[in-house]
């Protein structure tokens, strides 16, 4: 369960509709091309939080076909509704995903007694394990390194995607829990999460740059830290040009461009501006794909 996860891109039609031939292509983009160890699947990326149920249990089992164990899989199953969520987390498991995640409950300024109920539900629900989703900037929900500690008690919680900037906090869980997972959530910054000994890695960009997240990773776990910074300055001078462009928009736009039917991002997200295509065809030739 350790290196290299794309948070998994989802293509729409127009209307709204999964791009099922789409999406099997970037799955395939993922694992042959970037050869990523693993793919995260339905969360932010995958545009989760705008599916119906029925759209996500799709992706959940499309992906599965097309990987047919040839990576591991993460589920993500968080949402606010923990019915929901428990119903997913069923269903991705009777899939065989390798473990769940979910991000923590959001909108409502839920007390820590109820996220770790949200948590222990969803576990007990579906007997399979669980990677806690920490990503305060847009959940509003910062959890402390005591709170941490009360949800690691259960053995199935086996880990933290980790978006969040708080280093210090980070390092304390690095130390405290030699034994969870931990992975760096922020793309631009693996190379800090690296020095400080996460496991992997999950990541929207990692759809096109998964091969340079790997030789970053990969770098500063052989000491190598001088190189990973070259290879994270060049990753991050990309990321910025895809942010000025429009994240999922861009990124893609960059796929359809290596004959992957990509599609588009679901409303209210604004259709890409052809405009800026110019700018697109720039950045592909800088990627491996």
């Amino acid at each position: 369960m350790k290196g290299i996860f794309s948070a998994l891109l989802v293509p729409f039609d127009e209307n709204g509709t999964i791009k099922e031939q789409g999406l099997r292509e970037m799955i395939r983009q993922n694992i042959d091309k970037q050869k990523v160890d693993g793919l995260y699947v339905n969360g932010s990326s995958g545009e989760n939080f705008m599916m119906t149920t029925e759209q996500k249990k799709d992706v959940f089992r499309i992906a599965s076909e097309e990987n047919n164990g040839q990576v591991k899989l993460i589920a993500q199953v968080g949402s606010i509704n923990l019915h929901e969520a428990v119903d997913l987390g069923k269903y991705a498991t009777e899939l065989g995903y390798d473990s769940l995640s979910a991000v923590t409950p959001f909108y409502y300024p839920f007390s820590f007694e109820e996220i770790k109920y949200y948590y222990e539900t969803i576990i007990n629900e579906t007997n399979n394990k669980m990677i806690i989703y920490a990503i305060p900037a847009l959940t509003g929900v910062s959890m402390s390194l005591h709170q941490f500690d009360d949800l690691f008690q259960n053995e199935k919680v086996i880990g933290v995607k980790f978006t969040d900037g708080n280093f210090y906090l980070l390092e304390r869980l690095r130390k405290k829990y030699s034994n969870k997972l931990i992975y760096s959530g922020f793309d631009e910054m693996l190379i800090y999460g690296a020095i400080s000994g996460v496991d992997g890695a999950i990541g929207s960009t990692f759809n096109i740059n998964g091969k340079r997240a790997k030789q970053i990773l990969s770098l500063c776990q052989e000491g190598n830290v001088s190189k990973a910074y070259d290879i994270q300055h060049v990753t991050n001078d990309l990321i910025e040009e895809i942010l000025d462009l429009g994240l999922y928009q861009t990124l893609k736009e960059i796929l359809k461009m290596t004959g992957i039917d990509a599609g588009v991002c679901k409303e209210p997200f604004e259709a890409f501006n052809p405009d800026k295509l110019e700018k697109v065809r720039k950045l592909v030739s800088t990627f491996d794909l």
